[in-house]
């Protein structure tokens, strides 16, 4: 018997341009970050930008420890959509929400959002990183997608796992 929770966790739910600007951060950079060494260094030149060295690398160790966490002691793997898709995947979803609840100091949603992601025994550390996560995308003062010009509207929409 196969298991089915891989195409589930692509699937569909809505579109990057729907989101907030956190929110549509958390999963541009986590597309970005699973991409590999090249497009990594893309985050952090994004995060020393915008918050300076010491604050960006912080953020960016935060980030980095967080995604190192959801591969770790994932329920299963995460899936994502490929960097350009305009499509937004449940995981991808998920993982917004989680950001943007760490962020906004929700801690109890952000905390049940994570054991969606992870291990319960996990599930704090986690919070605590995607609030520092959060926090610094905030201070990024980044646009939402909607405020952009379609930036997003014609790219491809190949599906790839986060392992």
């Amino acid at each position: 018997m196969t298991n089915s929770y891989g195409k589930h966790g692509s699937a569909s739910v809505g579109f990057i341009s729907e989101l907030d600007a956190i929110e549509a951060a958390s999963v541009i950079y986590l597309r970005l970050w699973c991409d590999g060494p090249e497009a990594q260094a893309n985050v952090w030149r994004d995060f020393a930008s915008m918050l300076g060295p010491d604050r960006g690398r912080k953020a960016l160790k935060s980030f980095e420890d967080l995604c190192v966490l959801c591969c770790q002691y994932g329920r299963r793997p995460l899936m994502r959509h490929s960097l350009h898709c305009k499509c937004l995947g449940a995981d991808e979803s998920c993982f917004a929400n989680f950001i943007s609840a760490a962020a906004m100091g929700e801690r109890k949603d952000a905390m049940l959002i994570a054991t969606l992601l992870v291990r319960p025994d996990v599930a704090p550390m986690l919070t605590s990183l995607a609030a520092e996560v959060g926090h610094a995308l905030k201070q990024m003062k980044l646009c939402a997608p909607r405020q952009q010009s379609g930036a997003l509207e014609n790219q491809p929409t190949k599906p790839t796992i986060l392992h």
